[in-house]
């Protein structure tokens, strides 16, 4: 009789062997081989084990660490690319539970995740947001019979006037680039500066061949700062270096672009994106997304230009210049 779709093969191997069956599984679409058999009805019955547990999982034994890497590989892999990176991070703050077996783990343990990582709502969010795929997930494999997560909580988004870009809003900004003056929305959105900072950055500070810039106003810290230029608008920055006339990064007909000029700029830009935003919230949401993709706060302080306890003298060796580009590329959408 005929295996159903996706169950798996038992085929006998050509020559004298021990073993001559191979046994290979069929959910993958691949054909791999599990094991060799002596009959093939013993190769059936390893197929017929195989199909009732596929990953060949101890459910009393499976540990936080293998329980993740395995919603990694089956899972995660149906989310989006944004999603899937901030998820990535943020197991670092439960990592500490890594050895546990999960079904062992209490909701004081994962809540002590949430209140002990030093991130703001949006991380704690994620936090919160990940035990809840891993609860899930761990009931579809009869690892644990109630899911804990529903019994944590996150500090609560903070009321502002401010809104965010969302995900769909950057991508869209990205399908337009090619209109004129978007690449200094892009600009903004992944470097975090004002409106006063990025009009007075002079092609000067801009260093092409490490790809940083230095720029900065208002206050002592966010004063001549050095912000690691993203590998994502590098090619913006690049092109509005090689095109200056005045000497200028942002200019407007030749001559370096004023306050009042820009905004009636920016107003046309949102018209044609259909988007209500003012170019201070580029700023919020640059640090915003930082904070999702568990940017270590001093260096999201040292990008922004804030004040922070952690920064001490304002000294960018190789080492922290580094560091800054290493997590101003957490940002991946």
């Amino acid at each position: 009789m005929k295996n159903p779709n996706g169950y798996g093969t038992v085929t006998k191997l050509s020559g004298n062997r021990r073993k001559p069956y191979i046994v290979k599984e069929g959910l993958s679409g691949k054909q791999k081989p599990i094991g060799y058999a002596t009959t093939r009805e013993e190769g059936l019955i390893m197929l017929a084990k195989y199909n009732n547990n596929p990953w060949n999982i101890e459910a009393d034994k499976i540990t936080l660490q293998e329980l993740f890497d395995l919603w990694l590989e089956k899972r995660a892999v149906k989310l989006g690319s944004g999603s899937q990176s901030v998820l990535k991070s943020t197991y670092k703050h439960c990592s500490k539970l890594a050895k546990l077996q999960y079904k062992q783990i209490k909701p004081y343990q994962m809540q002590d995740c949430i209140d002990s990582c030093g991130k703001g709502y949006s991380t704690q969010g994620a936090i919160k947001n990940l035990w809840g795929h891993l609860d899930r997930f761990a009931m579809e494999l009869d690892i644990i019979q109630k899911c804990y997560s529903g019994l944590l909580t996150s500090a609560p988004i903070p009321e502002t006037t401010k809104k965010i870009f969302t995900d769909e809003e950057v991508a869209r900004v990205w399908d337009n680039q090619n209109l004129p003056w978007v690449d200094s929305i892009l600009f903004f959105l992944y470097t975090g500066f004002r409106i006063s900072e990025m009009i007075n950055l002079k092609i000067d500070t801009v260093n092409l061949e490490n790809f940083t810039l230095i720029g900065g106003t208002k206050t002592e810290a966010g004063k001549n700062r050095l912000i690691p230029i993203h590998s994502k608008i590098q090619s913006i920055v690049q092109n509005r270096f090689e095109q200056s006339k005045s000497g200028y990064l942002f200019e407007y007909k030749g001559k370096k672009v004023n306050v009042e000029r820009y905004r009636i700029l920016w107003a046309d830009i949102m018209s044609k994106l259909q988007m209500d935003h003012t170019p201070h919230e580029c700023r919020h949401t640059f640090r915003s997304r930082l904070d999702s993709a568990g940017a270590n706060k001093v260096c999201i302080d040292r990008l922004m230009g804030h004040k922070s306890t952690g920064t001490g003298e304002k000294v960018y060796t190789h080492k922290n210049i580094e560091e800054l580009r290493l997590n101003i590329e957490l940002i991946t959408n």
